[in-house]
């Protein structure tokens, strides 16, 4: 099969991922294999290739936002049937026994496997999957709409639960990427005014076509106090900053699997029971909550499309922050 593999992680903006023939993959007991129709691309890809998180394996297929149809099965997988079109996300496998999955945060299960960091990913025509961690998707989204409901959108709407936005809240997003242009359309399902930080003039113009109701750059003070925040560019910067933005009891969560160093800041900030929370990672309850509201609201996300051979160029474009909304590598 054909797929985009990282050998060695690269710092600077190159060309880290090599095409190359692989041998089909074979799935496993309770494992699916999927064809895949299309990956999408994720700041945390970007954070792998650039050395700035610590690889398990190399070499390794990147890509954690996998939409495809079920071609194979392993021994005992069953949940299935052959032609289905599923999705796979960040979270490939968690232990099910240690103490963190059996209160259900197996998210931060210590021997979780992840998508793309631990097991190849879907930069490539094939994929396995343990079928427990394989979800059925929205209808009348195409491959390359759907792929980034699996990681920007499952994380996204993780991180709106916990910052405590209640419905008809005020709600700021700093960053607005491929994950805050769908939180944005659930914060305004919900009923809520949102408050948009970015330094692009293309993404602020993005936001107010999707019902923000106020655009601006970080460092500006929003008319009114923000109920509570999710910052989704992995700026330690904006830490205090946002922090300065809240009302006395709100909430700010981060959702950065990496983020620069946070900087020294008054007592002040978070003084008045503010609070600081970061977001790791998702779980299937996640996935399949917001998989259901996405239906419902519903869902629509903007997408560049780029062919699998034109994965370093997609990688280079969200570093330099060029792209409105996702960017999708369309693979079948």
């Amino acid at each position: 099969m054909r797929a985009m593999v990282l050998h060695k992680p690269q710092p600077d903006e190159g060309c880290p991922l090599t095409a190359m023939e692989v041998a089909d993959p074979v799935p496993g007991d309770g494992q699916v294999r999927l064809r895949v129709g299309a990956c999408g691309v994720c700041h945390t890809d970007l954070h792998m290739v650039q050395g700035e998180l610590d690889l398990p394996r190399l070499p390794i297929i990147p890509g954690h936002q996998i939409v495809g149809s079920v071609d194979a099965l392993g021994a005992g997988a069953g949940r299935f049937q052959v032609g289905r079109r599923v999705g796979v996300g960040w979270l490939g496998w968690a232990c099910g026994q240690c103490e963190f999955c059996r209160r259900g945060m197996e998210n931060l299960c210590p021997g979780a496997r992840f998508t793309g960091l631990h097991l190849d990913g879907g930069y490539a025509q094939y994929v396995v999957a343990d079928e427990r961690f394989a979800y059925a998707l929205p209808e009348g989204l195409n491959d390359v709409q759907a792929a980034p409901l699996l990681c920007a959108g499952i994380i996204g709407y993780r991180a709106l639960r916990l910052s405590g936005i209640q419905p008809n809240g005020r709600l700021g997003l700093y960053g607005f990427g491929a994950s805050a242009h769908i939180a944005i359309q659930v914060a305004r399902h919900w009923g809520c005014q949102v408050y948009v930080f970015s330094r692009g003039e293309e993404h602020r113009r993005l936001a107010r076509e999707l019902g923000a109701v106020w655009t601006g750059p970080a460092e500006q003070t929003p008319p009114q106090p923000l109920d509570a925040s999710v910052i989704f560019a992995p700026a330690g910067r904006l830490v205090p900053v946002a922090l300065e933005h809240l009302r006395p009891g709100g909430a700010l969560a981060i959702n950065a699997v990496y983020m620069s160093a946070i900087p020294e800041m008054p007592y002040e900030r978070v003084y008045g029971e503010r609070v600081l929370r970061s977001v790791a990672n998702f779980t299937r309850q996640d996935a399949q909550e917001f998989l259901a509201l996405a239906a419902i609201v519903p869902v629509r996300t903007e997408v560049e499309v780029l062919e699998l051979e034109q994965a370093n160029e997609a990688l280079a474009r969200v570093r330099r922050s060029e792209v409105r909304g996702s960017v999708v590598l369309q693979v079948g």
